[in-house]
């Protein structure tokens, strides 16, 4: 029996750029026969023609109230700018639509948990973008923590790059770098690695943490003027984990000439070092290395093929595609297997430990 598919409309999708257009769009009509991208929905009207146009979307929408409103939207995909999510997610919640927001999901603390108390209210699926939770190689460390491979866990230390978040960008990315914005080192790489971080280790039970400004100014290099950048570019925490390890995590903006990745987890009977090109862990392909008993070095602990299989290539679009697969289970079967709005209010309190504490 042919099922029928999840009509989706998406809020924040250009053609020529943005997260929407490498990532989502790809990863829905990778699952063509579980969704249908119905239409989308910009900041104008003649903005959603053009991409409606170009990426073959049956409906430009004259905004985003119309596509919330339209009854042949089932699932309301959000990949604006922090600062637009709240009344966005809020609408769409209200009219009773399933919704996939982006992570961060609020700016701040309180829009997270408010929106997280509307979705419980309506009973609709409410995801949140934290692709590192869903990622193959988050899946495959879990089952080795899980089975014992290093014992007793000890301490895990965690270096990553931001990437941008040094001096110089380009003016689209130049709201990355005004912290009032809500979309920080902070709350985007950090963020998304801490919630693959704690999928595996657990949540904090203590910790101590600093932030530093090296940078004041940021150039935007396209544009050639110099701009204040409150966004901080080192972000350093202690503390220790409610499993009791010891936990140390040192990110920094830009990017390294040296390890742009590095999450190690030390226990009582092995050692596991988890690498990649960047440190947004939601993002990157991920290489795992571990070591037990009398070894001396680490060897590679590839993931098993299958976990890959019938997935794309690209880890960008794999982890989006893993993620709607959850979706479209959770909506068909009213389960909860894909990462929840419950699920960033744990995150974002984190996160809001880890400013105040940097604050003193």
């Amino acid at each position: 029996m042919k099922t029928e598919k999840i009509k989706v409309g998406i809020i924040g999708l250009n053609p020529d750029s943005q997260w929407a257009s490498k990532s989502h769009l790809p990863a829905l009509r990778y699952l063509s026969e579980t969704y249908e991208v119905i239409g989308v929905a910009n900041s104008t009207h003649e903005s959603a023609l053009i991409a409606a146009d170009k990426l073959e979307i049956p409906i430009a929408y004259e905004n985003p109230d119309a596509l919330i409103a339209s009854a042949e939207i089932e699932l309301v995909v959000i990949t604006v700018k922090v600062p637009y999510h709240y009344d966005l997610v809020k609408a769409a919640l209200e009219a009773g639509k399933h919704v996939y927001c982006e992570h961060p999901l609020g700016n701040g603390l309180t829009e997270t948990e408010q929106l997280a108390a509307i979705a419980a209210r309506k009973n609709v699926v409410a995801a949140v973008g934290t692709q590192m939770v869903v990622s193959p190689e988050l899946t495959y460390l879990e089952h080795l923590i899980k089975d014992g491979y290093v014992g007793k866990v000890l301490s895990t230390t965690l270096l990553g790059s931001g990437g941008p978040w040094s001096d110089e960008a380009i003016s689209a990315n130049y709201y990355l770098y005004d912290k009032t914005n809500g979309a920080t080192m902070l709350t985007i790489p950090l963020g998304h690695t801490l919630a693959g971080l704690t999928k595996v280790l657990g949540g904090f039970d203590t910790l101590t943490a600093k932030m530093i400004n090296n940078y004041t100014t940021v150039k935007l290099t396209d544009i050639g003027e110099i701009k204040p950048k409150t966004s901080e570019d080192q972000i350093m925490v202690i503390g220790q984990l409610k499993n009791g390890a010891a936990i140390s995590i040192h990110y920094r903006g830009g990017v390294s000439r040296g390890t742009n990745l590095l999450w190690e987890i030390n226990g009582t009977h092995g050692d596991i070092q988890v690498t990649g090109p960047l440190g947004h862990g939601q993002l990157v392909p991920l290489e795992i290395q571990g070591a037990q008993g009398k070894d001396t070095k680490l060897q590679n602990l590839p993931i098993p093929n299958e976990m890959y299989e019938g997935l794309p290539d690209n880890p960008v679009i794999r982890n989006v595609v893993l993620l709607y697969k959850r979706v479209a289970a959770d909506i068909k079967n009213k389960t909860k297997t894909a990462p929840t709005f419950d699920d960033a209010v744990v995150l974002s309190h984190l996160l809001n430990d880890i400013e105040k504490s940097s604050k003193g």
